[in-house]
C-alpha cells in the first residue's frame, strides 16, 4: 500500500465493525482474496471502491485514506482545545475545538503547534475603557505578515484576521483567564498566556 492508507487501517477498521474478510467483500461485490491482498499490502482498491470501502468501514475517504479516524473525545466543548489549521496554498485558516482531519486545496492540514511569543512577535496589551488595545509589534508587508489574533478562553474565542500591509492591531474583550495567539506566516502559531 501507499504512504496513506496502509493495510493495517482496513484490517483495523473491518475487524472494529465486526466483518470478516468476506463479510467486507460481499458488501463491496469484491473476492475475499481482494480484502486480503488489501490488508497484506499486496495490493491496493480500486478508485471506484474508496467510497463504498469508506462507508462500509463506518469513516470518511479522508479518514480512511489518512489511516486516521477522527473520534469526538471533546465532550466538555473546552474552547481551549482549539486546534488551528492554515492552508500554505490559499492562506484559508480552519478552526476546530479538538482534533479533526481538515483538508483544503487539496492539502491535509496538520494541527499547528503554537510556541510561546518572542522578541521577534512583541504582544503589546494596554487597557482602553471597558476593553482592550492589542498590538504586535511585527513588519506588515506581502511576504511576512501576521495572518490573526485569536484569545481562547475555556467558555469563547475572539478572532480577528489581519491583511498583509495593514495594522496588526486590535481592540478585544479579555474576559477570563486563557491564551491570547497569534499566526505568522513565516515563523507559525505563537501564544501568549493572559
Amino acid at each position: 500500500m501507499d504512504t496513506y492508507m496502509t493495510g493495517s487501517t482496513v484490517k483495523n477498521l473491518r475487524e472494529k465493525r465486526g466483518y470478516t474478510q468476506a463479510g467486507l467483500a460481499d458488501i463491496l461485490g469484491v473476492s475475499a482474496k481482494a480484502v486480503s491482498k488489501w490488508e497484506t499490502a499486496k495490493g491496493l482498491p480500486d478508485i471506484t471502491l474508496m467510497e463504498p470501502l469508506a462507508k462500509a468501514l463506518g469513516v470518511s475517504v479522508m479518514e480512511l485514506m489518512s489511516g486516521f479516524e477522527v473520534v469526538n473525545k471533546n465532550i466538555s466543548s473546552n474552547m481551549q482545545r482549539s486546534k488551528f489549521y492554515v492552508c500554505p496554498v490559499c492562506n484559508n485558516i480552519v478552526q476546530s475545538m479538538g482534533d479533526a482531519l481538515v483538508s483544503c486545496c487539496g492539502i491535509t492540514l496538520p494541527p499547528l503547534e503554537a510556541d510561546d511569543a518572542d522578541d521577534y512577535h512583541r504582544i503589546s496589551i494596554e487597557a482602553v475603557e471597558d476593553e482592550y488595545f492589542i498590538t504586535v509589534h511585527h513588519d506588515m508587508t506581502k511576504e511576512h505578515f501576521i495572518s490573526f489574533i485569536a484569545y481562547v478562553t475555556p467558555d469563547r474565542m475572539n478572532f480577528v484576521k489581519f491583511y498583509p500591509e495593514g495594522n496588526p492591531e486590535t481592540r478585544m474583550d479579555l474576559r477570563g483567564r486563557g491564551y491570547l495567539y497569534i499566526y505568522c506566516n513565516k515563523h507559525g502559531l505563537k501564544k501568549k498566556k493572559i
